[in-house]
């Protein structure tokens, strides 16, 4: 019930206070989900899971990377004013960033989750900043999260077969990198501003038989 409760409140997104009565109290729940988050418990989950995907053929290697933002919460503006106090404890399996994922971008107080997923949609690596970051910064740094323990021991697979992504993240550096790591890249190369690139150029020619 504990974990059930849990992946309720996680699932909906509502307030710890408001966990349905049928789960444990709300500060049960709190307090199993803080402990599991930072002995690192929810980490060897997904750890396990993606390994007996992997084993089970069930993990295709194209890897999609895209950004979301999210609103935040009205409370999220009252945390307590010990920032460090809440962050995760050094060396911890998870680490807070500084700024606790929060900041203002056009939406208001935001925080945007970066995420790469392979073609099952399963989660493979994602990586939380505040609202205003950009996309193409943190390409290189989502694509180092990407770690699929083997199932029969081994060194565990961090190079996808391609990465697909939009304009955001078309850069020399992500281009390079990829390239570097022997990664096809499929995402759309920018021309020259007011231009589309060569391969769309559409010739304005009359046919032949219009011509004088």
């Amino acid at each position: 019930m504990i974990i059930d409760g849990i992946r309720w409140r996680v699932r909906t997104g509502s307030p710890w206070r408001d966990v349905p009565e049928v789960y444990p109290p709300w500060q049960t729940l709190y307090r199993w989900f803080r402990r599991w988050q930072r002995d690192g418990v929810w980490t060897q989950i997904l750890t396990v899971l993606q390994a007996r995907a992997d084993a089970a053929g069930l993990i295709g290697w194209t890897v999609s990377m895209d950004s979301t933002i999210s609103r935040a919460h009205q409370h999220a503006a009252g945390a307590r004013r010990d920032g460090d106090g809440q962050k995760e404890p050094p060396g911890g399996v998870q680490s807070e960033p500084a700024d606790h994922g929060l900041g203002r971008s056009r939406g208001g107080w935001t925080t945007k989750t970066h995420l790469a997923c392979e073609q099952g949609r399963k989660l493979m690596a994602l990586v939380v900043t505040a609202g205003q970051r950009g996309d193409s910064p943190q390409f290189i740094g989502v694509l180092a999260k990407v770690r699929v323990t083997r199932a029969g021991g081994g060194r565990p697979r961090t190079r996808p077969d391609t990465v697909l992504a939009d304009k955001a993240y078309t850069s020399k550096a992500n281009r390079a990198h990829l390239r570097s790591r022997g990664i096809r890249a499929c995402n759309p190369k920018q021309g020259r501003p007011g231009r589309p690139p060569q391969s769309q150029r559409v010739q304005r020619r009359a046919p032949a038989r219009l011509r004088p």
